[in-house]
């Protein structure tokens, strides 16, 4: 069975989606039989390859927030994080595009360490005083997670190396409905939509695994069993919802 992640290194919620996810993969009985593949989805396209900025300014700016504001909404996202045991700086982070970074995991993806990669990333961007936006810092973590330096300095400075396969991911995306993420796909036949609990990803790895059949795509998400639960995404604009941080009306702040 082969499940489909798409996200965004820019994106909290896919750093705390995938500690989720993969809780509840530790604890499914089939878990060896289950392939893992992370797909593209770019939260700010629009932004030139190295043009960075500090998170807590860019949100600032984009939603008006003042600054107290802004340090409540990263505290809150902080602290889901660390509830899965993921460290998570609330300052002095950078938020850029993130095109060179997918392409740089499609190239890992080939070389069977994508996991390894993305993991890697995800940490020196929350977790480290790191910058993923420097060609320098990326290349660390590609050799760190098993690339050859040569490679990844070879794709770095070729804007078209793996840009179509960052497109492809895109374009799915789009055709499977996904306006944000994280966006689990499993089989092509049950989507899971935001950063879930592990127990809803535990449920619809069982689904899918019991009804291993061709049928249309059907969202997965908390039920009366499972309960209501965080499902908290990025969406398309870089809006990411900090559940409890804002009101109903104002949740597409963050």
């Amino acid at each position: 069975m082969r499940v489909e992640i798409w996200g965004d290194i820019a994106c909290p919620w896919c750093y705390i989606g995938k500690a989720r996810f993969e809780k509840a993969l530790a604890g499914f009985a089939h878990r060896d039989g289950v392939e893992v593949v992370h797909r593209s989805f770019e939260l700010d396209p629009r932004r030139a390859p190295g043009e960075t900025v500090l998170v807590a300014e860019m949100l600032a700016a984009k939603f008006g927030q003042d600054p107290e504001r802004v340090r409540a909404m990263e505290e809150t996202v902080a602290g889901h994080a660390r509830d899965e045991g993921l460290e998570f700086r609330t300052e002095g982070r950078d938020h850029g595009g993130s095109f060179d970074i997918h392409r740089l995991l499609h190239l890992a993806k080939a070389r069977g360490v994508q996991d390894r990669l993305l993991d890697l990333v995800y940490r020196a961007n929350f977790a480290e005083e790191r910058s993923v936006y420097d060609p320098g810092t990326l290349v660390a973590l590609a050799v760190e997670a098993g690339l050859a330096e040569s490679e990844a300095r070879e794709v770095l400075a070729d804007p078209a190396a793996y840009a179509r396969e960052v497109r492809d991911d895109e374009r799915e995306a789009a055709e499977l409905g996904a306006s944000g993420v994280p966006f689990f796909v499993l089989d092509r036949r049950f989507g899971v939509s935001g950063a879930q609990p592990a127990e809803v990803f535990a449920q619809a790895l069982e689904q899918a695994w019991q009804s291993r059949e061709v049928t249309p795509l059907t969202p997965v998400g908390p039920t009366a069993e499972t309960g209501a639960g965080d499902a908290a995404v990025c969406d398309a604009d870089g809006a990411c919802e900090v559940p409890g941080a804002v009101s109903a009306q104002a949740r597409g702040d963050r």
